[in-house]
């Protein structure tokens, strides 16, 4: 049977994230992507220009069409924006069996607030414990959890904890915003146990997308039919290698999408990609995480 993801979000008229991003990324990876829309962004790599939400009334007629019909695997939920538009997919996942990917979508890469204050409560109080993987980042852990953006690798475990007892079945915070020579993500499982996955810090402009791009690619590995744990551990290895060949792209003035596509086209750019992993590959990736229990 085809396997099949819904992404629930934004639009994004650049192309590098949101809506685009996710179907972009399921297609990449062998899976068949349908969308419920929540917002139209006008944006592009510099910034983002105008927000509109789509009726709460469409979002749920959206929802009720491809659940009624396509046999979704998995989802993937993205920009909400307003607390209207969060409660409206909480209640349409009552109809969803397979497991849920959110990714909290407050902040652009731009800088540009995309979750509205009033809101996070109810992403917080009626959402997330609906869902089976939360994947903030740095700083959107820190607005989730009411602590300071984190700093070492022990705030960050004491904010996948936090997350945990709100509500999350696992965390996983991705450590992108982070400094340092590596990137570090924190993978915390419904078991109680972290695990971490280290890679090399690209140099690049073109990270547009890249938190979408990650949390499209667990919900498409969850509907191929993996485990949680083996379903982060290759979108990983697909998002540094899409951000590793990104930096062959030339898309606008500001930051640029990372490739989707990069095992697809060009032929010979996909050879300078793989050449251009090869090192980061040897100084380790993801197939050479940590796991251990949670204390």
């Amino acid at each position: 049977m085809t396997a099949i993801a819904l992404t629930i979000a934004g639009s994004d008229s650049g192309g590098g994230a949101g809506i685009q991003a996710d179907l972009k990324t399921f297609s990449a990876l062998g899976v068949y992507g349908a969308s419920v829309l929540t917002a139209i962004t006008a944006q592009n790599t510099i910034g983002v220009f105008a927000v509109e939400d789509v009726s709460v009334s469409m979002i749920n007629a959206q929802i009720k069409a491809v659940l009624s019909d396509l046999s979704v695997k998995a989802i993937k939920i993205g920009m909400l924006s307003r607390e209207d538009t969060i409660r409206t997919v909480a209640d349409g996942l009552q109809n969803h069996a397979g497991p849920v990917v959110l990714d909290p979508v407050m902040v652009a890469t731009s800088g540009d607030r995309l979750l509205r204050d009033d809101a996070v409560a109810a992403l917080k109080s009626v959402l997330m414990p609906q869902v089976d993987i939360i994947t903030p980042n740095l700083f959107e852990a820190a607005i989730l959890t009411g602590l300071p953006v984190a700093q070492t690798h022990q705030d960050v475990v004491r904010q996948a904890e936090q997350l945990r007892k709100q509500g999350a079945r696992a965390v996983l915070i991705k450590g992108g915003h982070g400094g340092g020579s590596e990137c570090v993500d924190v993978l915390l499982t419904d078991r109680d146990a972290f695990h971490y996955f280290r890679y090399p810090r690209l140099e690049t402009s073109n990270d547009h997308g890249t938190g979408c791009t990650l949390s499209a690619a667990i919900a498409a590995q969850l509907a191929l039919g993996h485990d949680l744990l083996t379903s982060v551990i290759a979108a990983k290895d697909y998002l540094h290698a899409a951000l590793s060949a990104g930096r062959l792209l030339q898309v606008g003035a500001g930051h640029g999408p990372v490739h989707h596509f990069f095992a697809q086209w060009p032929a010979e750019q996909v050879s300078a990609a793989a050449s251009l992993r090869q090192p980061d590959k040897q100084k380790g990736g993801a197939n050479e995480h940590a796991g251990t229990k949670a204390g």
